[in-house]
């Protein structure tokens, strides 16, 4: 009887189902536990870099949009630019006014930096300044920002007259100064002003939070200012933001308006998000060459298996086992080394997301997508690194298996 008449005859007369196969595929993972962690390892590793990488850009970006959504992405600064004169261009006194009779703005702030130091006393150095600047701002500044206050209030008409000011959250923090429940000086310029408010951090104006601000009355009444706006804070109502912003640089400076630099606030988080995409696509790459790591990995241990056990193939063949019951326990088995490794990949990849994230006080956020990929690419690569090993252990026949060498 040829081996083609006996692979029919024994189709015929011998059964396994699907229990009986996993059984036998799982066998080799029972006797060989050592060699399966470490091939399951390799699966892990790679799965759980990826999950990790999508969560934590995903929880990212998404408080990134979050931040975006509170703050809107209608804030545009207004300053002066490079021109071609020789002369350094400034706003003009009345460029607030100006910005503020273009129909769909509705709100407008201006400030302006003044050179001096702030310290908490009149004894130190001047040139110790701790990168604080003393900025002269309107009093609807917090509300432009959509900002808040740590501790405090901010400036109003009779406090912005005097010498009070209210603290970014970075200066506050260089100062040592935590809350405004004491009575609180600070040394502005060679004059004493009390600490009636400190910020919460601006996201969309950073150079904020690293000043103290006074109102223009008493800017202008202390310390002497004169000078023009240096930027200027403009809302605008979303769905004009880029008309408005095509016309303020005419409307700011009819003369010149090369001289005037119109940005939007939110470009900075926006550019962000998109940095992250970038280094997402990196970082993904690197996992998926972790997983082909693995791959390999998988199928040089299933080709050794095959060889080691020649002799088991070979009496299971003897014994009325087909080409198909040979192959299914070698794939089986493949395919349980890598599902392991992927479901281990995915429970690690998200414990390390939401680790990251509470620590970060982002939202925690792992698509659906992302679990269920990472356990289907498992399965796939169970059977990529399982199919070649299977089909060699089925092909071989029962003399040449049970031959000893």
């Amino acid at each position: 009887m040829d081996h083609s008449t006996s692979d029919k005859f024994t189709e015929l007369h011998s059964k396994m189902n699907l229990r009986d196969i996993f059984s036998v595929g799982s066998s080799g993972l029972r006797t060989r536990r050592v060699r399966a962690a470490l091939s399951v390892t390799g699966i892990t590793i790679g799965i759980a870099a990826l999950v990790g990488i999508l969560g934590l850009s995903q929880s990212g970006s998404a408080d990134l949009l979050k931040d975006l959504d509170a703050l809107g992405t209608n804030l545009l600064t207004v300053q002066a630019g490079d021109g071609f004169r020789s002369q350094e261009a400034t706003l003009s006194l009345d460029a607030t006014a100006m910005i503020d009779r273009i129909g769909p703005v509705y709100q407008v702030s201006a400030t302006t930096k003044i050179t001096g130091g702030v310290f908490l006393n009149d004894l130190i150095q001047d040139g110790r300044t701790k990168g604080i600047t003393i900025v002269a701002a309107d009093l609807n500044l917090l509300s432009a920002q959509r900002g808040s206050l740590k501790s405090g209030k901010f400036l109003d008409e009779m406090t912005s007259q005097f010498p009070f000011v209210v603290l970014g959250s970075v200066a506050a923090e260089r100062l040592g100064i935590r809350n405004t429940s004491g009575d609180q000086k600070v040394w502005l310029k060679e004059k004493w002003f009390m600490v009636i408010g400190i910020m919460e951090p601006l996201p969309l104006a950073a150079d904020l939070d690293r000043s103290a601000i006074i109102g223009y009355p008493a800017a202008d009444k202390f310390l002497g200012l004169d000078e023009p706006p240096e930027v200027i804070y403009v809302r605008a109502y979303p769905e004009h933001i880029y008309d408005v912003r095509s016309v303020m640089p005419a409307t700011v400076n009819p003369e010149n308006p090369e001289e005037v630099q119109v940005g939007r606030a939110s470009d900075v988080l926006e550019a962000r998000i998109a940095a992250s995409d970038t280094f997402l696509n990196l970082f993904v790459g690197l996992g998926a060459v972790a997983l082909l790591v693995g791959t390999i990995g998988i199928a040089n241990v299933m080709v050794i298996a095959v060889i080691e056990r020649r002799n088991e193939i070979g009496l299971r063949r003897a014994l009325g086992a087909t080409k198909f019951h040979i192959a299914s326990q070698f794939l089986t088995e493949s395919l349980l080394l890598s599902v392991l490794g992927g479901i281990t990949g995915v429970a690690v990849g998200m414990s390390v997301t939401a680790t990251y994230a509470i620590s970060q006080d982002w939202s925690i956020v792992i698509p659906v997508y992302v679990v269920v990929g990472g356990i289907l690419c498992s399965i796939l690569i169970g059977g990529i690194a399982g199919f070649y090993p299977a089909m060699r252990a089925a092909n071989m026949s029962p003399t040449e298996a049970l031959r000893t060498k």
